[in-house]
């Protein structure tokens, strides 16, 4: 079963106790979720100025989590995020660093075994945690939309065109935001009020994401956030959540999870749509 981080598990505790939190506590597990890639390389004072606090509201929130200070607090982060930290690091560096770590050659079918696992233990997690209230919330949702715009960028855009393809079978008007050209802003022109868009995105957050999002919030559309957290920069602000967190191995995030929650979200919103009609067509022989 694939390792969760201690990041990961700081995460979670802090979305467990975050309603508890202090109103300038609960600023900095905002700042921590929406920048946890660069909270290794970020001085106190640079966090506290982003969070609008004192220093010293950050040291006490590192207390309130059991570290002695925000420097051990902040290896934490050092230590999960060392493997890909850097948006500039390629595929082939991480490689290399699989082959640093192995003096011994690693076989194909060893990786593929390792992926395998990895990605069974992300199914595992979501099959326990799949929250039942909310993905039928969310089944509702697309379901009396008028208009169903998907977006999702660079790792999440296959995903993204995955789930705008299987919509496109369902008498729904489906848009995939690809923003070719740049057009980002006119894909989304004609978004409005009884409309939703599906936002996926995960850690670190596209901005692209970020500003349909937004555009669809202007335009008083519905947002479904499909990403890790409900203290991201997603979560805080969507009308629907549902969470997914990836297996991974050799410091690659696989899509195993993503893809059959959005698979299990078309089929249950298909299911839906077939049966308003098979209730429509009941009731005008009834009525005939």
């Amino acid at each position: 079963m694939a390792k969760r981080s201690d990041v990961d598990v700081l995460m979670e505790r802090i979305g467990a106790e975050f309603e508890a939190l202090p109103r300038q506590l609960q600023g900095v597990a905002r700042y921590l979720e929406e920048h946890r890639t660069s909270i290794m390389v970020q001085r106190v004072n640079e966090i506290a100025e982003g969070c609008g606090v004192h220093a010293s509201a950050v040291v006490r929130f590192a207390q309130r989590f059991g570290y002695s200070g925000f420097t051990e607090m902040q290896a934490v982060f050092r230590d999960a995020y060392t493997e890909q930290a850097a948006p500039a690091r390629s595929y082939q560096q991480r490689i290399r660093s699989v082959i640093k770590g192995r003096p011994d050659k690693l076989p194909a079918v060893e990786i593929a075994s390792r992926f395998i696992e990895a990605s069974k233990a992300g199914l595992d997690e979501l099959s326990a945690e799949l929250d039942e209230t909310r993905f039928q919330a969310a089944v509702d949702m697309l379901s009396a939309a008028e208009n169903i715009y998907v977006v999702g960028v660079r790792r999440s855009f296959a995903i993204a065109t995955y789930i705008a393809y299987a919509l496109q079978h369902t008498t729904k008007h489906v848009h995939l935001v690809s923003g070719l050209g740049g057009m980002y802003r006119e894909q989304l022109r004609s978004i409005g009020k009884g409309d939703a868009m599906i936002a996926i995105s995960f850690p670190p957050y596209g901005k692209e994401t970020l500003y349909a999002m937004r555009v669809a919030q202007q335009h008083k559309a519905n947002v479904l956030a499909i990403t890790e957290s409900d203290l991201g920069p997603l979560g805080r602000h969507a009308s629907v959540v549902l969470k997914v967190k990836e297996g991974s191995a050799f410091a690659f995030r696989g899509l195993t999870s993503t893809i059959c929650l959005c698979q299990a979200l078309f089929v249950a919103l298909a299911y839906k749509l077939e049966l308003t009609v098979e209730e429509t067509l009941s009731r005008g022989e009834y009525d005939d």
